[in-house]
């Protein structure tokens, strides 16, 4: 099996890198061939039997992709993408990489045939806003209301679209807000829900710039990457004519959030959160919708994380 991930050297594209190597298989074939394309060359560990191929490619550039789709890859992974704030503050950017580049990465999978390649692309919460019922299906109307939220929901529709004319065989997970992120702070607005945990139980000051009765819809990172893994065997018939839905996560205010960082870690990680509101930020993650059915995304196979204290827990048992 040959897979190809763009975003590869991101914290996700890495993340999800290890696991497909550490399975040695996808969906019940062995993984022979990995391509992993990213805007700087994606590090590469090697494995024994798998052929590993690292390209610094801008995929926003008119057939930047060719190279990769000629291979004929049984599975993309579409993770490649300007986040929420960076996207808010520069129109331009976030089209040319979040839009445009997934309408060429389409149009190159219809160029060469692949209409049996498995092409799973990583959508978002922030594709809702606006006026929202308390609790959101799968069939809310997507009304974003920032433009990282728009950029995906018009992919959403184009990966729909291309799989209903049998261009390729498309499958759309809008995830949650992820935490516990590593690193440090990105440009994603929502990047204040991993480092108010992150910093202070590495020891660190944190700033919470939202209030705390905020509720956020979250998933951990491992089970983000299980849902990616997963959804490379998930049959185009179960998925029938409408090929995007949210992945099963969980609710929960900052406060629970924060108290879930008081009980691991005592007050005195909790002291070191500071509370600087942001209206900017405020506005762009108010705008996302924290409660969902999820029924789809249960009845296809997709699982959750137990509960808040669960996804802390696993964050600090990968720093172990």
């Amino acid at each position: 099996m040959h897979i190809a991930i763009t975003g590869a050297a991101g914290f996700l594209g890495q993340r999800l890198v290890a696991q497909l190597l550490d399975r040695g298989e996808l969906d019940g074939d062995a993984i022979r061939r990995l391509t992993l394309v990213d805007q700087a060359e994606p590090p590469v560990v090697a494995k024994e039997g798998v052929e590993i191929r690292s390209l610094a490619l801008d995929i926003s550039t008119p057939g930047a992709l060719d190279p990769v789709l000629e291979a004929g890859p049984d599975v993309i992974y579409h993770l490649a993408a300007v986040v929420s704030s960076a996207a808010e503050a520069d129109l331009d950017l976030g089209m040319r990489v979040n839009f445009d580049a997934t309408r060429a990465l389409l149009e190159g999978c219809r160029a060469h045939g692949l209409s049996r390649t498995r092409l799973i692309m990583a959508s978002s919460v922030a594709a809702y806003g606006g006026e929202l019922p308390a609790v959101l299906d799968d069939m809310t109307a997507l009304h974003p209301q920032n433009s990282y939220g728009a950029q995906k929901a018009m992919s959403e529709l184009l990966v729909n679209d291309y799989s209903r004319r049998g261009l390729v065989d498309g499958l759309v997970l809008r995830l949650p807000t992820i935490v516990i992120r590593p690193g440090r702070p990105n440009a994603a607005a929502s990047s204040f829900a991993s480092s108010i945990l992150r910093e202070p139980l590495n020891g660190e000051e944190a700033i919470c710039p939202v209030p705390t009765d905020l509720e956020l819809f979250v998933m951990s990172p491992g089970r983000v990457v299980d849902a990616l893994i997963h959804g490379a065997g998930v049959s185009g018939e179960a998925l029938r004519t409408f090929r995007a839905f949210m992945l099963p996560g969980i609710t929960v205010s900052v406060a629970e959030m924060l108290e879930a960082l008081r009980e691991v870690a005592g007050d005195e990680a909790l002291a070191r959160v500071r509370h600087e509101p942001d209206p900017r930020i405020e506005a762009i993650v108010g705008s996302w919708p924290a409660r969902f059915t999820n029924e789809r995304a249960r009845q296809l196979g997709f699982k959750n994380d137990k509960d808040f204290r669960e996804i802390v827990e696993a964050f600090l048992g990968e720093r172990a």
